[in-house]
Order: structure tokens, then sequence, then C-alpha cells
């Protein structure tokens, strides 16, 4: 969002510039705002922290209130839900709550790829966010590392147990790393000798897509995160049996990599309100939640909890609501669904160079894919408000249709200005959303399919409830690996489909609402350690490529300060 504002309007200050005019406040005293005393703040310099587990307090998270922040599905410039989320916050506090937002961390790969940062934007955003958007505490390394750690002691074991009946028949584990390299997808091993190795097929995916860090945004403790790395499938043995990492015997190990990783991370706004940022895994192709401690955290510290879930509702809202509430015992008191006019416009077909221009009829016809996630979000028993997202461009007379759409639909409509007024911009939208969780909160979740239904059935509940497919294709690769998944406990797992966040559909060009389509899934992969299956729809990549103009061209460092970061 925040680089079509600056598009828009050229001398309204750049992110990274209200970020360096923003006074940050010890982190110490961040911390005390929200009641955390400073010998439990573990700090990462002065403006960054962990805090312990153990501050997680069960009684309180009864009392918070938990607000999910989704969307429509987006364009490739996004839809600014962390700005909103941050925005939302902000209000809050402004109206004499006691907020704080719970976000993911950003990937180094999409930073240096395509959106430039993910700490929100204007006078929205967590700071400090230069740290934020790149090394930040070090989360995404302890992941990287301990995941192919793994994948080390897994080759090194199959390099000395070679011509025995102990060496694995097939290898499911790979290799992750946190950048867009499409040169990994697939690769082979071991090459140049038998002193170097086993020759293998393999490849990489992107440290958001791995299973380690589903497994630390899903534990609960550090208890919990060793039973789940225990679990991970590796692969199968000659006998057919699952290989696991507790067969290999480095559970402990990778526990100790990740034991710091663990604790939420603590920043600030750019309004010195607590923020807690921590976990990263995308939604189009992993469950686009942050973690399920910082969450809990967040809400035994606060009134109000604000978080988001990745790309449109049918991704992230599905997998926050279907795999993380109902693993971890959570009940959001609202949804918020952020719309934008350009969004809208895209989705009515408008071309996306001419979003940006008044089109009334793009918006009345581009309403239909808001409708649809109306409906999504209300099949859980969720109370719903629509944050409309203001930018400069936009026209009373397109909002007023937006504000109608909302009215006939029976759902709140509040604007968030939030990026160019801070909290001040979203004072209104604060006080609709306390309005209606008093008078309206939402009912206990109605997920979309029951942890007894096969992975099938799960599969096709999602894509016909949710997307609106009419059937679905599973190749006989899928069918495979799901009779193998049915002889086990695995068939009760959740399911984590991995598609395009552009449209319902597989298809990325079906903007609009897809109807009546064949749903295709190409694989699964198991996550046993994280407990849920992932799904792969159409050709969806675990390992993103670069753009043509990648973001990190415009990332540099001159007299001292970080430019390109926005």
């Amino acid at each position: 969002m925040s680089t079509l504002y600056k598009e828009e309007v050229t001398t309204f200050p750049s992110d990274i510039e209200i970020a360096r005019s923003t006074a940050l406040e010890p982190i110490t005293q961040i911390a005390a705002k929200v009641g955390i005393q400073e010998e439990y703040v573990i700090p990462y310099g002065k403006h960054m922290a962990k805090v312990p587990l153990d501050l997680i307090s069960e009684e309180k998270i009864k009392q918070s209130n938990l607000i999910l922040v989704t969307s429509i599905t987006p364009t490739k410039a996004g839809i600014g839900k962390t700005t909103v989320s941050i925005g939302l916050a902000l209000g809050l506090n402004k109206i004499g709550k006691k907020a704080v937002v719970a976000l993911r961390e950003p990937s180094l790969g999409p930073c240096f790829g395509m959106k430039g940062g993910a700490a929100g934007g204007g006078y929205a955003q967590v700071l400090p966010m230069e740290n934020i958007n790149l090394h930040f505490t070090g989360d995404f390394h302890a992941i990287t590392s301990a995941h192919n750690m793994i994948t080390a002691l897994l080759d090194n074991y199959n390099y000395h147990n070679r011509g025995t009946d102990k060496v694995l028949k097939e290898v499911l584990w790979k290799r992750v790393l946190d950048v867009n390299d499409r040169n990994l997808r697939n690769i082979t091993t071991g090459l140049g000798g038998s002193a170097n190795g086993v020759p293998q097929e393999s490849g990489f995916d992107i440290t958001p897509a791995s299973e380690i860090m589903a497994i630390l945004c899903l534990s609960r403790d550090v208890e919990d995160l060793r039973r789940r790395i225990e679990n991970i499938l590796l692969g199968y043995k000659a006998d057919g049996s699952m290989f696991t990492v507790k067969d290999l015997g480095v559970a402990g190990a990778i526990t100790v990599l990740l034991k710091d990783a663990l604790n939420p991370n603590l920043v600030q706004t750019t309004e010195n309100t607590a923020a807690f940022v921590h976990g990263g895994p995308f939604a189009n192709i992993a469950h686009g939640c942050n973690s399920v401690i910082a969450t809990k955290m967040a809400m035994s510290h606060s009134e109000y909890v604000i978080t988001e879930a990745g790309f449109g509702a049918d991704l992230g809202a599905e997998k926050f609501f279907d795999i993380k509430c109902r693993k971890a015992g959570l009940n959001p008191k609202l949804t918020v669904i952020v719309v934008t006019a350009q969004g809208l416009k895209m989705h009515g077909g408008v071309s996306v160079n001419e979003i940006k221009q008044k089109n009334t009829a793009g918006i009345i016809q581009g309403l239909d894919n808001l409708k649809k996630h109306i409906e999504n979000i209300r099949s859980y028993k969720q109370s719903i408000v629509i944050a409309f997202n203001k930018y400069n461009t936009d026209s009373e007379e397109e909002i007023e249709i937006i504000r109608e759409f909302c009215k006939k639909h029976e759902v709140g409509f509040a604007l968030n200005d939030a990026f160019a007024h801070g909290g001040e911009g979203a004072r209104k939208f604060a006080e609709l959303v306390v309005n209606t969780i008093e008078e309206n909160p939402s009912q206990p979740l109605q997920f979309v399919y029951e942890d007894q239904d096969s992975i099938k059935v799960k599969v096709e509940k999602i894509a016909q409830k949710i997307y609106g497919a009419a059937s679905v294709n599973f190749s006989s690769q899928a069918l495979k690996k799901i009779k193998k998944i049915q002889e086990t406990d695995m068939n009760t797992f959740s399911v984590c489909i991995a598609k395009t966040q552009y449209s319902f559909s597989a298809d990325p060009k079906a903007y609009g609402v897809a109807h009546n389509f064949e749903f295709q899934i190409s694989d699964i992969v198991i996550n046993r350690g994280a407990e849920f299956i992932v799904v792969l729809a159409g050709d969806i990549m675990r390992m993103p490529g670069l753009p043509k103009e990648p973001q990190a061209l415009h990332i540099d460092f001159q007299d001292g300060q970080i430019e390109g970061l926005s």
C-alpha cells in the first residue's frame, strides 16, 4: 500500500522517513505500558526485546478481545492489512482502550524481491522497521538453521548406512532458504564421488514454508515444540514404515537451536504502543498466521488484540480459523475485512493500469468479490466490519457505493486513514469495532470441516464452500499420498491448501469470483510435526522467484542510513 500511496502523493514522506522521525522509547518502557516488568525483558538492543513464555496467562486471555484482520482478494501491490491492523490498534488506544497488535515477521525474500518491507506503512508502522524487515532478532535464521541441520543429519545418516536396510527408501525432507531463488526449486545433491554424499534429487523451499516455521508458530511451549519436532516425517524405510526426527535421534539438538526463537518479540508502533511480532509463514504456501504464543502473550497483556492473516480471506482467514484457532482454542470477537477501491476495480474487470482512475462501474462489478468474502466469514459465525483503506485517488462517489453496499448487507463500514494520520485516522473505525463487539460479538467458531473428516473431504469442503469450486480433481500422486495418510492417525490433521493468492480458484487470472470450476490438486506434503497436510493446488511454488526488477536494486546503505525499504 505504501508504495502506491507515495506514487500518488509525491510530497508525502516515505515510510522510512516517517520511521526515522519517530522518537522511539526504550523497550523496557514499552513493556511497562502492558504490565511487563523490566526483569522479564530480554533486550535485543534498545528498542527490541523478547519476553519469556511464562508471562502468558490463560485467565487473562479469556478476558481479552481478539480481532482478526483479513481482506478481499489482493492485487499484486497488496491491500494494506498490516497498515490497517496497526492503525486499528492505534485508533483503539486513541479512544482510551488498551490495545496491542500481534503480527508476523517479514521475510527477506519478498523484502528484497517485490514488497520492500512488511512492517506497515505511513504513520501506522511497527518500529524499528529497518531491523524488523531485515534480520530482526534472528528468528528466521534460527528456523532456517534448524531445518537445514535436520537435512544435514539425515543425509549423514543415509551416507553412513548406505548398502544396509537402514537407509531410507524415500526421502521427503528438503532444504530451506529465506531468499527468493527459482534456481533452487529442484536440485541434485551428493555429486562428485562417494566421499561427497549419496547423489539424490532434492530442492529448496523458502523459509516461511518450512515445517519448522509452522511448528514454531503452532507450539504451546518448549515441550510441545520438542514433541512436534520429534514427529516430523523425514521419509520412509525399506519396509514402508515412517522415519521421523525421533528415529534420527536429534530432536533435542534441534530444540536447542530454537529455544530463543520460541520467545515472542516485543517492539513498538509509530505511536509508541506495544506490538508483538513473531513467526512468519506465508498464507499462499503455508498457514499464514503469527505464532500462537505471541497472540496469547498479547492477549495476556491487553484488552484488545489485533492480528492479521495473510492474503485474502479465502487463504489467511480460512487457515487462521480452521488451523490456528481450532488447535489453540481461540475465538475472535470480530473479523475486519479490508477493502480498497483499486482492489474492487481490478476484480470488476478494470485493467491494472487503470485502477487508480475513477470507475464506478468497476467498483460495482468488483463488489461480488467482497460479497463472497463476507459470506465466507459469516459461515464461521463471525461478526464483521468492513475497513475501507483510503487512498488519495479514491473518489467520494466510489466510497459511497461501497458504504451503501455494506449497509444493504448489514455489515459495519468505516474508513481507515491511519496511513496518513495514524491513530486519529482510525478513531471512528476503532469506535465501530468496539461498538460491534459490545453489541454483537462473534459466536463460537463453526469450522468448515470436522477433524474426523477424511483429508479428501476436508479439501473438498474448503474448495466448494470457501472457493466456490464445483468439484476437486486429485492427481494420481496426490491420491497415492492420501492413501498413505488414511492408514495413520494423520487422517485427523487439518489441511493447509497452497494456491495462488490472486483468485478464489487455482488460476491467478480468474479475478472477481470464480464459478463452477474444477479445483486441481497436484501434490500433497505431509507436515506431521505441524499436524496439518499441505495440499498443493495448480502450479503453486513453495520457493518464489524474483521479479524482473527486484526491490534489491533500490536498497542501499548511504551516509549511515538504509534506503529502499518501505
